[in-house]
């Protein structure tokens, strides 16, 4: 009986083990395309008309070096920040009526190719502009507030604010208005709050707005 069944038995087997591997091959992963930074220069520059999106440059001027201070520089920033920021724009996370609308008209594609031009970009740099608070700045910056359990902004962003990829954004240069902006809505329970980094929020929560002002004017000199 075993002799007589067994081609039948192997046949099944072989038909089984196709399957599977036709399956498989169905199953399996995409390779994750590349992002490609001239089509984000081209989109950063020029937008796109077809679609109702303007141009980065409008507001975050010409290769991410913004000359208006409520909007950040993007120069040199970490490719992936700069996309999962994107990315965060979409969702209630970090809800900013401007980002909002414009990043939910840009594909997966679109982020990750104005992420990759922005991130080979030099940023210009910037500078302290008040004497006053420089100390207490710097002071927060190297080693945080121990009286209110703040961490050394240098503990995460580095010792002279460039950040590590993925985690932590390059601070270096940026702009006193938007740095101080966005340590207030981290530091905020209101509708318009940042949530996307718990992190940031414990810490700015725990800070004045004289040491958010001071650690901000710090950083906009770091080089």
């Amino acid at each position: 009986m075993n002799r007589a069944f067994s081609p039948l038995f192997k046949s099944m087997l072989l038909a089984l083990l196709a399957v599977s591997a036709t399956a498989s091959a169905v199953e399996a992963p995409k390779p994750a395309v590349k992002a490609d930074a001239a089509k984000g220069a081209t989109l950063y520059a020029d937008g796109d008309a077809a679609r109702g999106l303007p141009a980065c440059v409008s507001c975050h001027g010409a290769a991410g070096n913004s000359t208006i201070t409520v909007n950040p520089k993007l120069a040199g920033q970490h490719e992936s920040y700069i996309y999962k920021q994107l990315v965060d724009f979409t969702t209630p996370q970090r809800n900013q009526p401007v980002m909002t609308t414009y990043a939910k008209m840009l594909s997966d594609a679109d982020k990750k190719n104005i992420a990759a031009y922005l991130g080979t970009q030099l940023s210009k740099p910037g500078a302290a502009k008040n004497k006053d608070t420089i100390d207490l700045g710097k002071k927060i910056y190297r080693g945080g507030i121990a009286s209110k359990q703040v961490a050394a902004c240098a503990s995460c962003h580095g010792a002279m604010g460039n950040g590590i990829p993925v985690q932590y954004p390059r601070i270096a240069g940026q702009h006193q208005d938007y740095t101080v902006a966005q340590l207030t809505m981290f530091r905020s329970t209101k509708a318009d709050a940042r949530k996307n980094s718990a992190e940031m929020h414990t810490i700015a929560a725990r800070m004045s707005d004289d040491e958010i002002a001071a650690v901000a004017d710090y950083i906009a000199g770091l080089k």
